[in-house]
This record gives C-alpha cells, structure tokens and sequence, in this order.
C-alpha cells in the first residue's frame, strides 16, 4: 500500500516530487494564475457557463467509470443528465438537468476504478503540470486520457487534423480551459495556503 504508520501515503521519490513542485509554482505563477485572473475579470454568465460546459463533458470519462465500478443506476443517471444538457442545455453550457431532477454527482476516473477493484495507492507522486497524485492515479491519468472520447474524436482523430491540427487544438483548447476555470475559482484558496503555509509543499502533499 505504500502507507507510513500514520495511514499517511508515503512519499518515496520527495527530492524529485519536490523539483516538480518548484517547476508547477513557476508555471503557476507566470502562465496560470495571471490568466485565471483575467479569466475572474469576464461576467458571471460566461464563466459559469463554461465550468457547466467543463463538468458535461466531464462525464463521458465519469460514465464508463461508473460501469466498471458496478453502479448501473448512477450510470444511467449520469447518462441522463449528459443528453439532457448537451442537446437541451446547448452543450451543457446550460444545466436544465438539474431542473429536472438529475442533480451533479462527484466525478469518477480511472484512478477511483483502480481504487474500486483493491489497486492500492501507491508512493505519493507530483506531476509535471497535473500536480499531486499517487502511482496508482497517475495510471488512472493516463486512462482518464487515452479512454476518453473526447480525446479519441479529436487527437486521436487522424481524419479530423486535415490540414490545420484541428483535433489537436479543440483538445488542449478544452484542457486549457479546464484548468484556468479550476485556478480561477480556487484563487483565494491557493493564495491562503501559500500565506499560512511554513513549508507549502508538505501542506498541500498532506492535502
């Protein structure tokens, strides 16, 4: 399981993990906290609308890890919510899901599946850009990645590319969103933990 005594995951590569921790403050610092900060500068609707449109597509990794972790009727609730708010809902930058009674559940990965079918955990890990993570999540990462059909229609649609990278850009496009939308709603958060934090590192690895 790769636990200390306290239940605490170990953090077997530290001197490594923490290299990588300085390369995503600075990555942090000069490319995604400047931008989250402009980002919190555009009105209300659009940021809202564009986390709604995150969270739906969120769910074609969710749904299929619902399958495999055994919960049919969660599934079928998750798959409900994706039409409904994908066709009604304007690719889910509207949420009329919930209106109808199908409320926003926790997302699912590949990383919890492992977890689901006994995987243990793991040494503590710190990726590059992704940030922290286990042994056993960073294989979910990969997962969570090249089984998502969304990536499958864009990067891993040659006939998409035509001429002008077309998959790859509508991919990392989405990403990038992703994670500026996450930043920018955390912004206050990180900016605490930075403040009342002695060693920022192992605050957010006990996070």
């Amino acid at each position: 399981m790769s636990k200390s005594s306290n239940g605490e995951i170990k953090d077997c590569f530290e001197g490594l993990n923490r290299g990588i921790f300085a390369f995503n403050q600075v990555l942090d610092s000069v490319v995604i906290e400047p931008v989250a900060k402009g980002y919190r500068y555009l009105p209300s609707p659009i940021r809202e609308g564009t986390s709604n449109a995150l969270s739906n597509l969120s769910l074609v990794v969710t749904i299929p890890n619902n399958i495999l972790q055994g919960d049919i009727s969660l599934a079928g609730k998750n798959r409900a919510r994706f039409v409904v708010n994908s066709t009604l809902g304007i690719l889910g930058i509207f949420d009329p899901a919930s209106k109808l009674g199908l409320k926003k559940n926790d997302p699912e990965d590949y990383g919890q599946t492992l977890g689901a079918f006994g995987v243990g955990p793991g040494c503590y890990v710190m990726l590059p850009v992704f940030g922290p993570s286990t042994i056993r999540d960073s294989v979910g990462v990969m997962g969570n990645t090249l089984l998502d059909p969304f990536y499958l229609s864009t990067v891993g649609d040659r006939n998409m590319l035509l001429d002008n990278n077309l998959g790859d850009r509508t991919y990392y496009i989405e990403e990038g969103f992703e994670k500026v939308d996450f930043r920018a709603r955390n912004l206050e958060t990180f900016s605490d933990l930075e403040k009342n934090s002695i060693d920022l590192y192992s605050t957010v690895r006990s996070l």
